[in-house]
């Protein structure tokens, strides 16, 4: 999507607001709660409201759901866990286990023993393999979407909406923690991040196509790519570069990318952090 205005913005902020959030929202601007998400919204822009404290309200709300995740885990605590991975293999293509599982065991093996011991010889690693990797890439992204999740310059979303994580710099951003694409020239990506976007556009999977703007956060070890996986649990590191990332960027028409999906043109706002040592 192109840059969109401020009152487009805040409406997407309110839609970002669960509705007894909304509703509560709403009775501190002195305003009826009733009717549904789309009423209340309405009314309150009708009012024209301070977006200042409407960004407090969802900080706030954000900060809460943090400390209940954090009395269920500290982030202390989570990252030693984290910090037992010793090796980030998948064992099989994300997505595609139960195609392996259909393939390799259930139309391939015709007797019921050979079947048993195929999977306790093959495809319990992989399975575990692929959990280890999922658990890993969940929970590691958790802490980096918190930590910018915080960050002064940012708004974040306590709803999950489609195509919108964060707020920043007064635009909706669509964040994608990942490692960078295997094959792609670490050299290339360090000189032409937008190119790297318009890439990673270009190349999603259809059934999870989106144009909406987006945030790139993405791991990289020059001298060794597949650790990468490795730089993504460096929460100094990383955390280090994600304050300074916001620190200073901002977002503006430079940022806007076209790219080309399913022979149609469409056009994006896009933000590149590479993150290496």
């Amino acid at each position: 999507m192109p840059l969109l205005s401020q009152k487009e913005v805040l409406n997407l902020k309110l839609s970002c607001i669960p509705l007894p959030h909304l509703k509560m929202l709403a009775s501190n601007f002195g305003i009826s709660n009733k009717g549904s998400v789309a009423e209340i919204i309405k009314r309150i822009l009708e009012e024209q409201p301070s977006e200042k404290i409407i960004n407090e309200f969802i900080k706030q709300k954000y900060i809460e759901r943090i400390r209940e995740r954090k009395a269920i885990i500290s982030d202390e605590d989570l990252k030693k866990e984290l910090m037992k991975v010793r090796t980030f293999s998948w064992g099989v293509v994300q997505g595609q286990l139960d195609q392996k599982i259909q393939a390799e065991y259930v139309r391939k093996i015709v007797r019921y023993e050979d079947l048993l011991n195929n999977v306790k010889s093959k495809l319990h690693d992989d399975v575990t393999n692929y959990v280890i990797c999922t658990w890993f890439n969940h929970w590691t992204t958790v802490l980096i979407e918190e930590h910018i999740g915080i960050h002064k310059k940012v708004i974040p979303t306590i709803k999950n909406i489609k195509g919108v994580d964060i707020f920043f710099d007064g635009q909706p951003f669509d964040l994608k923690v990942t490692y960078l694409p295997r094959g792609y020239n670490p050299i290339d990506a360090m000189k032409n991040p937008s190119d790297l976007a318009i890439w990673m556009y270009e190349n999603q999977g259809a059934q999870r196509f989106g144009a909406d703007n987006r945030l790139f956060v993405v791991l990289l070890d020059k001298e060794a790519p597949e650790r990468n996986w490795e730089s993504k649990r460096d929460f100094n590191l990383v955390f280090h570069k994600i304050d300074d990332f916001f620190d200073r960027e901002t977002v503006s028409k430079k940022n806007e990318i076209v790219f080309t999906f399913g022979r149609k043109t469409y056009t994006a706002v896009a933000k590149v952090l590479i993150i290496t040592k």
